[in-house]
């Protein structure tokens, strides 16, 4: 899935949330760009990890920055659902 797509998606899943309400296709690349970065300039992911701190998102997982290089650790939740153990 690249980027096109997953905000595509992104998108549609919000749309189809019960409690939610539809977003606009650009609000979610913004919230993309300035979560994850891009070309131009760092997203807060990069700028978290390199100020030293970890980013945590819950059960999905997180990212450390060790050695000059970032690593992500998928949470239990997400290990799981892809090992098909979750509900």
């Amino acid at each position: 899935m690249d980027k096109s797509r997953l905000i595509e998606a992104t998108t549609e899943k919000a749309a189809s949330e019960e409690s939610g309400r539809p977003l606009r296709t650009e609000d979610v690349e913004r919230v993309v760009d300035a979560l994850f970065g891009t070309v131009e300039r760092p997203g807060t992911i990069a700028e978290a990890l390199a100020g030293g701190e970890s980013v945590v998102l819950g059960s999905f997982g997180g990212f450390d920055h060790a050695d000059g290089s970032a690593a992500f650790r998928p949470g239990q939740a997400l290990t799981e659902y892809l090992r098909g153990t979750s509900g």
